[in-house]
Parts: structure tokens; sequence; C-alpha cells
């Protein structure tokens, strides 16, 4: 392998000559050798964008050269196309404060930013020019959040918004038909399958509303606290002028934390935010279940809808197709379950000025939003799009159930209801036959008084 000599505080190191990265992050790919999981690339783009708006402010306040935050901002924009994504090959397993994936980011925007520089111009060092008014404890929290942010808004929201554009049009095309509804897995009174539906987008709609409101909470930095909170080595309006640049790039509303002491050794807005995406999670494990229950059969189950047939679902019985995306979904549901621990549990672990867990609550975030995002989108196009109701299924068991008896309580009680209903489940008979047998009303009376359309 070609290489070349870096240096550091420490000393030298041999780093692949044709990566942009220095000793430091040399250092962290040697020493950390645990696991596959990578520091996500969202999180470095959001340091690209954090680096260029901090080289704008610094040159604002006269601390760095225009040519070099010319430069610095050029590198930025460079790796936010995209073109040197393989130069981050930090680990998630490294130091708590994530300084490794800043030096990273700081070495490779130097080394780059240095090719650009026009010659006679100096040379942009990682620590004192990327860095300036910087430290790692500030810098990672902040493009913890926008990474976050922007996730949140670019990749699952969208999704969301696509399944709930899908069930409204089902409700429309089923609002007249009638099923028999269910509670504890028994039957119950009728409603129609576009009520049965709009319970499902109303659940996505509020996780929806709350998601959004939480992530308010994301839009506060922590840019500007440097090491401990107190700014030092940062002018005093650092935090508001990175904000505001922030805010010129993404379109976000970002804005400095107002306390940065929180902001440094507190993550409760994550832990707020993905809350938020454990109760979409929840939900969307119920639809989920709702419609591998409704589709199960095809002669043996419920039946009530059917599903696009993806791929075949077995290796051994022929013809058999399973509700696969809804097993997908439940799994994602399970895995953010599971996040939501581990990140609640990192969050709790802040010790005097900063908390040290912050890749791996980062990195289950980002988990959590990548996997719900592309679930919900492959559920919505695979699955919920060519859903069918099987309205023939649906009238056979509203036909045959007992529950309609409820619509006869307000006419003769509930104790005379209640003996009907038993009645027709012990003989086998049809709800009328056991109402008229009774003779607690007549057949005049209950085809009048027990209609299904009636009664939702």
């Amino acid at each position: 392998m070609n290489e070349r000599i870096e240096r550091d505080s420490l000393g030298e190191v041999r780093v692949p000559a044709d990566k942009y990265w220095g000793a430091q992050t040399e250092r962290s790919r040697n020493n950390f050798k645990i696991g596959t999981e990578k520091m996500p690339l969202e999180l470095i783009y959001a340091y690209a964008r954090l680096k260029k708006a901090a080289a704008i402010v610094n040159h604002e306040c006269g601390k760095l050269s225009e040519t070099k935050m010319r430069a610095i901002s050029s590198a930025c924009e460079e790796i936010l196309a995209g073109k040197w994504d393989e130069h981050f090959p930090l680990v998630v397993w490294q130091t708590g404060s994530g300084t490794q994936t800043n030096m990273n980011v700081n070495e490779v925007i130097a080394r780059r930013a240095n090719e650009l520089l026009p010659e006679g111009e100096g040379r942009i060092h990682p620590n004192d020019d990327v860095n300036m008014s910087q430290s790692s404890n500030d810098t990672f929290p902040t493009a913890m959040h926008i990474a976050v942010y922007m996730k949140l808004y670019e990749h699952l929201l969208p999704a969301l918004d696509g399944l709930i554009s899908t069930f409204f049009e089902k409700e429309a095309k089923y609002k007249n038909t009638i099923k028999i509804g269910r509670t504890h897995l028994q039957d119950a009174t009728p409603l129609t399958f576009a009520q049965e539906i709009s319970g499902w987008r109303v659940m996505l709609e509020k996780s929806r509303d709350m998601i959004k409101q939480a992530s308010e909470q994301l839009l506060n930095l922590a840019i500007g606290g440097t090491a401990v909170g107190t700014g030092l080595n940062a002018p005093a309006s650092f935090g508001d002028k990175v904000a505001e640049q922030l805010h010129k790039q993404t379109g976000y509303p970002f804005r400095s934390a107002s306390n940065k002491f929180h902001a440094l050794t507190s993550h409760d807005e994550i832990v707020y935010v993905h809350g938020a995406l454990k109760a979409l999670a929840a939900d969307m494990m119920k639809i989920a279940n709702d419609v591998r229950w409704l589709a199960s059969g095809p002669r043996s189950g419920l039946g009530e809808i059917t599903l696009p047939a993806n791929e075949p679902g077995s290796s051994i019985m022929p013809g058999k197709v399973n509700p696969t995306q809804s097993e997908a979904v439940t799994m994602v549901a399970v895995q953010v379950f599971g996040n939501d621990a581990a990140i609640g549990f990192a969050a709790s672990q802040g010790n005097f000025q900063l908390n040290v867990f912050k890749p791996v609550i980062l990195y289950n975030a980002m988990q959590s939003l990548q996997l719900l995002g592309d679930a919900i989108h492959s559920f919505d196009r695979h699955c919920a799009k060519g859903l069918k109701a099987n309205e023939g299924k649906m009238k056979e068991y509203v036909d045959r159930s007992l529950m309609l008896v409820t619509a006869l309580s307000p006419h003769i009680g509930y104790d005379r209801a209640a003996e009907i209903a038993k009645l027709a489940f012990k003989e086998g008979l049809t709800l009328k036959e056991a109402a008229l047998k009774t003779g607690y009303v007549n057949a005049e009376q209950y085809d009048q008084w027990v209609r299904a359309e009636n009664m939702v």
C-alpha cells in the first residue's frame, strides 16, 4: 500500500496515500476495530454544513481569512455532493464524545481545502482553521441535531404522508362497505371498512403531529458552547451566527441553544423525539397486524381483504402467498423499540459537563428514522395501495353475526337481547330465527330494528 506520513500531537502516523484523512483518523481506525457499524453519512453531511457555517462566521468575525474560508466552504460543498464519502471510515464504537469523527471531518476538509488554496496562501490546519471556535463537545451534538432533524423531514415524514394519502383513498373507495367489528378478538357491532381504515389513518396523523411537535426541540443547537459550555475560545455571538448560517443553508430555523451546559451534557431532545418515533412504530405494528389478520386465509382465516401477491410465500407449499410487508414492518417496529431503550439508557449517562454516549444515541436514532421511513414507504407501495376488500366475505360475516342483537337492546332490554344471542349460538339458528322463537319481537319489528346500515 502506498502511504504517507501524517503528524499530530502524539507523533507520526502512516496513512494511506490516496485518502484525505490524517493522523487522528488513522489512529481511530487502528484503535477501534469494533463492529461493522460506520458513522452515518448523514452525520458527516451535517458536519460539512456546520464546518462551512463556522468558517463563514469565523471570517465575519475577523478570525479567518477570506481565502481560507472559501477553500473550506468549497471542500464542504464537495462533501455534501457525496464526492468524498469513502474518506469517512470511522465506526460508531469510538470515543463517546465523537471527537475522532469531528477530527476525521476536520482532516478531510483541511487536506482538500489545501488543494484548493491558491499558491502562497499558507496552509489550512484541521484544528486551528477548520475547528476554529469549536470543540468536539459542541459540534458533535450540533451535527446530531441537524442530521436527525433533516432525516426526519426529508425521509420519514414524506413516507408517512404517502401512506396517509393511500388510506384516504381507500376510505373514499370503501365508505359504503359494511363489515363486522371485533373487540377482544370477538365479534362486535358493525362498522364500515372506511371507518376501520380511518382509525389507521388518524393514528398516523397523530404520530406525525407528535413527531413534528417533538422535533422543534432539535432546532436548539449546542454550537458556541465549545468544551464545557462556557464558549471558551469562541466569539460571544458565534453560536447565534452559526445557527443563522445553517438556517440559510438548509431552510430550517435552527437556533443557538439558550443554555450550552445543558446542550453538551443532555440529549433529552433526541429522547423526546425518539419517543414519538416509538409511538409511530407501535401504530405501524398495530396496522400491520390488523392487515395480516384481515388477510388471513385464503380459506381458513378471516379473508376479509386480499393483499398483492408480491413473491412466493413458501419454499415447500406451492401457491402460498404470505403478508410479507406486514412482517417487515413489525420487525422494524421491534428494532425501533430496542433502539428507544438504548437511547434512553445512553442519554441517562451524562456525567458532569458531558454525555459520552453520543455516537450510539445518534446511530440508533438514525437507524430508526431510516428503517421507519423505508418500511412505511415499502408497506405503502407494495401492500396498502394494492389492498382490496373482499366485500362478499365481509357481508357474509355481517349477516352471520350475533352481535347485531345489540340493535334490539333499546327495544327489548339487554337481558332479553342476550337471551336471543345465546339461543342462536346454542341451537345454530340465525339471529332472526332465535328472536322470533323467543317471541320478544315479530318479523316486522326485527327487520325494522336490526339493519346493519343503521348501526354504523
